[in-house]
């Protein structure tokens, strides 16, 4: 198998390199991952200007790498066209949860949906980094088992996966979309210049089942998505009313 790894946080992030370790266990493995950070791009693309890639700066081993002057979904779309052949991307491992409502930010989920829509199987991974540094080895032995749980099921094309940092089991979960409180944090620089700051937090406790909730019990949440955005309750209410 061959397997494409990018993230968000950059080429420098030891997310990827820990992610890239773990993928080379099951397959032939190549990174493509951009220059710098694109955090919460989400699922932007690069139009405006040509997008070039170079050896990278960082050594993987025996793994060839290379970085991208765009968007994590510019790097699957580069990365899937200089290698055809590709059967699999992962994007990660993210420093930083993408649980509930971050799914529509998140530059690394966004590169897994890229390879879904260019018909290769894609993973997202994400850890957290609130009390330090990420325990890699593991986080790795448990993305290992999520690999050998997504073998037996192909039909799952998009898969959203976060790891607490010492996980006590896997669970297969739903995305939590309990409110947030998003809004502008206004603040100054060292200059006084006015600056602005965008943050949310949730408002709301987890559902039971959501991957937030998973992840708060120290659960592998591992949650099947979907391209699809139609709210197929509401179409099928609204065909009814056409009349025949």
């Amino acid at each position: 198998m061959r397997i494409l790894v990018t993230n968000d946080d950059g080429i420098y992030s030891p997310g990827l390199a820990a992610l890239a370790r773990a993928a080379s266990h099951f397959g032939e493995v190549k990174i493509v991952a951009p220059d710098v950070e694109q955090s919460s791009m989400s699922h932007a693309i690069t139009a405006t200007r040509p997008l070039s890639y170079r050896d990278s700066p960082v050594h993987f081993g025996n793994i060839e790498a290379y970085r991208v002057n765009g968007t994590p979904s510019d790097c699957v779309a580069l990365g899937t066209h200089l290698w055809s052949t590709t059967d699999l991307v992962v994007s990660g491992i993210n420093l930083g949860y993408n649980l509930g409502n971050q799914l529509w930010h998140s530059g690394t989920l966004a590169a897994a949906k890229q390879a879904v829509l260019l018909g290769v199987r894609g993973i997202a991974f994400s850890t957290t980094v609130d009390n330090g540094e990420p325990n890699y080895p593991v986080i790795e032995k448990y993305i290992a088992e999520c690999f050998h749980l997504l073998e037996n099921e192909q039909d799952i094309r998009l898969i959203n996966i976060n790891l607490p940092r010492n996980p006590v089991g896997i669970e297969w979960t739903n995305q939590s979309v309990r409110q947030y409180d998003a809004r502008i944090v206004p603040g100054v620089d060292p200059m006084g210049r006015k600056l602005y700051w965008y943050n949310f937090i949730p408002l709301e406790a987890p559902e039971e089942g959501t991957d937030r909730w998973a992840v708060d019990r120290n659960y592998v949440s591992v949650t099947p998505l979907r391209l699809d955005l139609t709210d197929d309750a509401q179409l099928t209410r609204l065909k009814k009313k056409i009349p025949v």
